[in-house]
Order: C-alpha cells, then sequence, then structure tokens
C-alpha cells in the first residue's frame, strides 16, 4: 500500500471512531467543546506517532512474549509528555480534560495499531499511519466536539455563535448528547461516504 493510502485510510476507510469503533471513552467524554476535542486528539496523536516509531523501530528487538508489556512502557512514556508538557503550558485544558490525559495510555487505538501496524511495518510507514490515523480521530474528536458546544452552547471555540435568543439544547453537553451526535456522524458517514 503506498503511504498516501497508509495515511489517508484514517480520516474515513478505517476511521478509529466512526468505522472501528475505538476510544470511545475519550470521544464520548471530553467532546463537550471543539477545543477539547481537537486537544485530546492531538494529544493522542502525538503519542500514537511516536510509539509508533519507537516500536517499529525496536520490532525486531522486542522478544514476542514480553511486546505488550513494552509497547505499553513506550506508550506510557510519551503520555507522561503530553501530560507535563499539558500540565506546565497549557493548564486550563490540562483540567478540562482531567484524567482523560493519562488514560490515554490504554486507548486501544493507541495499542491496536501498535500490535497491528508498528510491530510489523517499516518505520516510515509505522510514521505515516499514526499521523494519518491520529488527524482522523482528531478531526473526528473536533467536529463531535463543534457541534455539541454549537447545540449545547450557542458557541463554537468559545465565540458566540447564535444570537441572543438562541435557547441551547442542554442535552448536547451532558453524555446523552455525546452518544446522540456520535450516532447521527455514523449514521451520516455510513450514508455518504461507505
Amino acid at each position: 500500500m503506498s503511504l498516501l493510502k497508509e495515511f489517508t485510510k484514517g480520516f474515513i476507510k478505517e476511521n478509529t471512531v466512526l468505522v472501528l469503533v475505538l476510544g470511545m471513552c475519550p470521544t464520548l467524554a471530553v467532546t463537550t467543546s471543539a477545543i477539547n476535542g481537537a486537544a485530546m486528539g492531538l494529544a493522542a496523536t502525538f503519542v500514537l506517532v511516536m510509539s509508533n516509531l519507537v516500536i517499529s523501530l525496536l520490532r525486531h528487538s522486542i522478544p514476542s512474549k514480553v511486546r505488550i508489556p513494552c509497547y505499553i512502557v513506550v506508550i506510557a512514556s510519551f503520555v507522561t509528555v503530553v501530560d507535563l508538557v499539558m500540565h506546565g503550558y497549557l493548564y486550563d485544558l490540562h483540567k478540562a480534560l482531567g484524567l482523560f490525559i493519562p488514560l490515554i495510555v490504554v486507548n486501544c487505538i493507541i495499542l491496536g495499531r501498535a500490535e497491528a501496524f508498528a510491530s510489523k511495518r517499516s518505520v516510515a510507514a509505522s510514521f505515516v499511519d499514526g499521523f494519518g490515523m491520529g488527524l482522523g480521530f482528531t478531526l473526528t474528536l473536533f467536529i463531535l466536539g463543534a457541534v455539541r458546544e454549537i447545540l449545547g452552547n450557542g458557541t463554537i471555540l468559545g465565540y458566540q455563535l447564535m444570537g441572543q435568543s438562541y435557547e441551547p439544547i442542554l442535552v448536547m453537553i451532558l453524555p446523552p448528547g455525546a452518544f446522540i451526535s456520535l450516532g447521527i456522524m455514523v449514521g451520516l458517514k455510513n450514508r455518504f461516504l461507505s
């Protein structure tokens, strides 16, 4: 498969949220706003790309019996970097995302790509795969967060979008709104992009 196909498959064809239904915990929990969705997606993208690179580089050195614990140590190292950088430089965003930043360690998207792809492919292909899958995840979380923020608050990226007379649909910023929005997104993807 060409590197371009590897890169683009994460946007629609193998989108981790809309097709593979992976990473549902952060997808549903942090997408109360577009900025939260984008931040979580970018954090996961960084971890995915870097862990794919390292795992691909070490794939011939890691014994098969301890590969999963080794992958988790690599992933946890990059999650720690993201957590500390966000805590130091983006404190309010770090506070908003809360526990979901450290939980990237157990995100099945990251571990799944390590096991299914990076452990078997070249460094270049693993980088491109991680970047494409991560951007697809980020885009999905951003769109989901934007829809929920617009309908639930009448804002987008913190800016007032709807007029003063707009009555926010409170359920959209609550957990049921996440399920409703995601269900509609999956339905639209299946109807128009399959």
